[in-house]
């Protein structure tokens, strides 16, 4: 049974949260709410390692927990794009800024200094609706430059 038009609208923002959740929990830090957006089976390719595939939530979030504490980031997600399979099953294409800088002390400016310049990118998503919600399946990140 075809989706009616609002059931389409709410699948496409559920969706569309999904992604922007993953951006504000990636740079609060918050691994643990962060890796509940993934499937058990997921599969991620991060933007500054395109070709190593990281299979499964555990791999996943060893990564996510390996990356510098004195780093801070700010992913900015814009021109989701999502194209619904079927009442379960979606995909998504997003456009990305991270800027990053070291983490400052409590109290100073959030990023003191960008320590690299802004990285424009894209993310390329599989999305399952699962008992919990939308999940990634597959994501998958690039740099522009």
């Amino acid at each position: 049974m075809p989706f009616d038009a609002l059931q389409h609208l709410l699948v496409e923002q559920e969706c569309r949260r999904l992604i922007h959740r993953y951006a504000y929990l990636n740079d609060e830090r918050n691994f643990d709410a962060l890796i509940d957006l993934f499937t058990d089976d997921a599969i991620v390719y991060r933007p500054s390692a395109p070709a190593t595939p990281l299979v499964g939530r555990e791999t996943i979030l060893a990564s996510f927990r390996g990356r510098p504490a004195d780093v801070r980031t700010f992913h900015l997600c814009t021109d989701v794009i999502v194209e619904i399979e079927d009442r379960e099953h979606a995909t998504a294409r997003s456009r990305i800024v991270l800027l990053s800088g070291p983490r400052s002390e409590p109290g100073a400016a959030a990023i003191d200094a960008v320590s690299k310049p802004p990285a424009p990118g894209t993310f390329e998503d599989r999305l399952r609706l699962t008992a919990q919600g939308w999940k990634f399946v597959e994501r998958r990140g690039s740099f522009w430059i």
